[in-house]
C-alpha cells in the first residue's frame, strides 16, 4: 500500500483501485477505508485514491491526537494532493468524511475539481437532522422482519437512553441480507479516540464554511440513499442548496452504502457527473 508523510511526520496509507482519471475518496467513521472497496465498480471509469485517514487502517497513530479533528485532517488531504502532484483533484467524501472534503473545498477551492458527497455528513455546515426525521424515514420500514427491535432500539438511542446500537444497524442498508452484514461489519470504526476526537471542540466552523462555499463554483454532487437515517435526504437536500452549482440525486431503495444497495446505479450517477 503507498504511503506518504503529513505535514506533522505521520506516515499516512491510501489504497488505488482502476486506472483514468484520478478521484481521492476520503471514507467516514472514522474508519478503515476498506469498507469502501472499489465504490460498486466506480474503479472502471476513474482511478480512485482511497485514503486511510489517520489512526486508521495502514495510517499511522499519530503523536499528538489532538490531530484527529475534522478540520486538521483538511492538512493530511492536501499533503496527499501534493504526494501525488495534482495540480487540481475531484474529490470524493462518503458519511464524516464530507465533513472533511467541503471544509478542504472552503479552504482550497482551486485545486478542486469536482466534488461528489455520497450520503454526507451535514455537521461541517450546521444543517441538524432531528429525531423525527429519523422516525419518519425508519417508519417506511415497517414491514421488515428486524423492524420491531430496530426500532425500538432507535426510540431509545433518540431519548438518549442506553439501548442496542447495533439492533438499528438494518436501518443502514436499502436490504438487510447476508452481504449487507458483511459489509456493515468491515465499516464499524475501531479507532474510538480518533471517532471521539473527529469532532472535538473547533473543529467545525459552520457560518465560514457556508460563506466560502456559497462563492465557491465547484461543481457538486450530493447523492442521498432513500431510507439513510445517517444522512436523511431532506438534509442531504437542504446541503445541496448551499452551493452554486449542485446536482442532488436521491437513490431509490439506498441506504448509508449505496454502492452496496444497488451497485450499478450508484457508479453510473456518479460516473456521469465527475465525466
Amino acid at each position: 500500500m503507498p504511503t506518504f508523510t503529513a505535514s506533522d511526520g505521520t506516515r499516512l496509507a491510501h489504497r488505488t483501485h482502476g486506472d483514468g482519471t484520478p478521484v481521492v475518496c476520503i471514507p467516514g467513521g472514522p474508519a478503515d477505508s476498506r469498507y469502501l472497496g472499489d465504490l460498486g465498480g466506480l474503479s472502471a471509469h476513474h482511478r480512485l485514491i482511497v485514503a486511510d485517514l489517520r489512526g486508521t487502517g495502514r495510517s499511522e497513530v499519530p503523536d499528538d491526537t489532538s490531530s484527529y479533528r475534522c478540520d486538521r485532517l483538511v492538512d493530511d488531504v492536501e499533503a496527499l494532493r501534493e504526494h501525488l502532484g495534482l495540480p487540481r483533484m475531484d474529490l470524493l467524501g462518503h458519511s464524516a468524511g464530507a465533513n472533511v472534503v467541503v471544509q478542504y473545498a472552503a479552504r482550497y477551492p482551486t485545486r478542486v475539481g469536482r466534488l461528489a458527497l455520497i450520503t454526507p455528513s451535514t455537521r461541517a455546515v450546521g444543517i441538524p437532522i432531528t429525531g423525527e426525521m429519523r422516525r419518519e424515514l425508519a417508519g417506511r420500514r415497517s414491514d421488515e422482519p428486524w423492524f420491531p427491535a430496530a426500532f425500538a432500539a432507535l426510540e431509545a438511542i433518540t431519548r438518549g437512553e442506553d439501548a442496542d446500537w447495533e439492533a438499528v444497524d438494518p436501518f443502514f442498508h436499502g436490504r438487510w441480507d447476508a452481504g449487507a452484514r458483511e459489509h456493515h461489519a468491515t465499516a464499524r470504526p475501531t479507532n474510538a479516540e480518533a471517532v471521539a476526537l473527529f469532532g472535538a471542540e473547533g473543529a467545525f466552523a459552520p457560518e465560514s464554511t457556508r460563506a466560502a462555499l456559497a462563492g465557491c463554483g465547484i461543481p457538486v454532487l450530493l447523492l442521498a440513499g432513500e431510507f439513510d437515517l445517517n444522512s436523511p435526504p431532506a438534509a442531504v437536500a437542504a446541503f445541496a442548496e448551499l452551493f452554486p452549482d449542485a446536482t442532488f440525486v436521491q437513490q431509490p431503495g439506498a441506504g448509508h452504502y449505496p454502492w452496496v444497495d444497488d451497485a450499478d446505479r450508484f457508479a453510473a450517477t456518479v460516473a456521469d457527473f465527475l465525466a
